[in-house]
């Protein structure tokens, strides 16, 4: 869907951006120890749909697991798309089930 667009962390913003035309779609982090806390997903409407999400998560996803992370997700979208995709399930805290 969007193989030319890059996935960016901005630290200085804490969030993970990939921008789509003119569109920026973003997750808002915070990052403490060995744990990053998935906070919010905010996808612009007229990019917003199902494959679009999966997508950037799964890139998201992928980045953090790089960086051999822990995944704390707060918000109840990625939380979802965490239940949804064993694989991802085991880059939870010990002990954290959702």
């Amino acid at each position: 869907m969007f193989e030319a667009a890059e996935l960016i962390d901005n630290d200085f913003l804490r969030q993970f951006e990939i921008k789509i035309d003119e569109h920026l779609a973003k997750i808002e982090y915070s990052l403490q120890e060995r744990k990053i806390f998935l906070t919010k997903l905010i996808i612009p409407e007229e990019i917003n749909n199902e494959a679009f999400s999966k997508e950037f998560l799964t890139l998201v996803f992928e980045q953090i697991e790089e960086r051999n992370l822990s995944v704390m997700p707060t918000c109840p979208v990625i939380a979802k798309f965490v239940r949804s995709n064993r694989k991802y399930k085991r880059m939870l805290p010990v002990g954290v089930r959702i």
